[in-house]
Protein backbone atom coordinates (compact mmCIF):
# COMPACT_ATOMS: atom_id res chain seq x y z
CA UNK A 1 0.00 0.00 0.00
CA UNK A 2 1.47 3.45 -1.09
CA UNK A 3 1.29 6.29 1.21
CA UNK A 4 0.87 9.72 0.60
CA UNK A 5 2.03 12.89 2.09
CA UNK A 6 -1.25 14.99 1.78
CA UNK A 7 -2.72 18.56 3.79
CA UNK A 8 -5.90 18.94 5.68
CA UNK A 9 -7.40 22.42 6.46
CA UNK A 10 -9.51 22.54 9.30
CA UNK A 11 -11.90 25.29 10.21
CA UNK A 12 -14.58 25.46 12.48
CA UNK A 13 -18.42 26.31 10.31
CA UNK A 14 -21.12 26.31 12.94
CA UNK A 15 -21.59 23.41 15.02
CA UNK A 16 -18.68 21.78 13.39
CA UNK A 17 -15.59 21.57 11.93
CA UNK A 18 -15.50 21.10 8.24
CA UNK A 19 -11.76 19.04 6.66
CA UNK A 20 -10.66 19.68 3.43
CA UNK A 21 -7.59 17.98 1.30
CA UNK A 22 -7.29 20.81 -1.40
CA UNK A 23 -4.87 18.45 -3.54
CA UNK A 24 -7.67 16.54 -4.13
CA UNK A 25 -10.70 18.77 -3.29
CA UNK A 26 -12.04 15.83 -0.98
CA UNK A 27 -14.10 17.41 1.98
CA UNK A 28 -15.51 16.11 5.27
CA UNK A 29 -16.92 16.94 8.82
CA UNK A 30 -16.72 16.09 12.37
CA UNK A 31 -17.89 17.29 15.71
CA UNK A 32 -13.96 18.04 16.75
CA UNK A 33 -11.00 18.90 14.82
CA UNK A 34 -9.78 15.33 15.50
CA UNK A 35 -12.81 13.91 13.93
CA UNK A 36 -13.38 15.92 11.21
CA UNK A 37 -9.67 15.16 10.15
CA UNK A 38 -10.40 11.62 10.96
CA UNK A 39 -13.33 11.66 8.50
CA UNK A 40 -10.98 13.45 5.71
CA UNK A 41 -8.65 10.60 6.10
CA UNK A 42 -11.43 7.93 5.35
CA UNK A 43 -12.86 9.73 2.83
CA UNK A 44 -9.19 10.22 0.98
CA UNK A 45 -8.73 6.84 1.34
CA UNK A 46 -11.92 6.37 -0.45
CA UNK A 47 -11.58 8.31 -2.77
CA UNK A 48 -8.17 7.25 -3.89
CA UNK A 49 -9.21 3.86 -3.74
CA UNK A 50 -11.67 4.53 -6.55
CA UNK A 51 -9.34 6.49 -8.28
CA UNK A 52 -7.24 3.50 -9.08
CA UNK A 53 -10.66 1.14 -9.93
CA UNK A 54 -11.43 3.64 -12.28
CA UNK A 55 -8.12 4.78 -13.97
CA UNK A 56 -7.72 7.87 -12.66
CA UNK A 57 -5.08 7.89 -10.80
CA UNK A 58 -2.37 8.57 -12.99
CA UNK A 59 -4.48 12.30 -13.67
CA UNK A 60 -3.96 12.63 -9.93
CA UNK A 61 -0.27 11.71 -9.64
CA UNK A 62 1.29 15.24 -9.79
CA UNK A 63 -0.82 16.21 -6.90
CA UNK A 64 -0.19 13.24 -5.24
CA UNK A 65 3.54 13.36 -5.24
CA UNK A 66 4.80 17.22 -5.31
CA UNK A 67 7.50 17.70 -2.90
CA UNK A 68 6.97 21.42 -2.90
CA UNK A 69 3.93 22.64 -1.67
CA UNK A 70 3.13 26.12 -0.01
CA UNK A 71 0.25 27.11 2.28
CA UNK A 72 -0.21 30.83 3.30
CA UNK A 73 -3.30 32.52 4.20
CA UNK A 74 -4.28 33.97 0.90
CA UNK A 75 -6.66 37.73 2.20
CA UNK A 76 -9.13 38.85 -0.63
CA UNK A 77 -11.52 42.40 -1.24
CA UNK A 78 -14.93 41.68 -2.29
CA UNK A 79 -17.39 43.76 -3.61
Amino acid sequence: MKQYHLTAVIWKEGRHFVSKCPELGVASFGSSPEKARAALEEAVGLYLGNAKRLGFIKDIEPALSSDVRYTTPLEVAAA
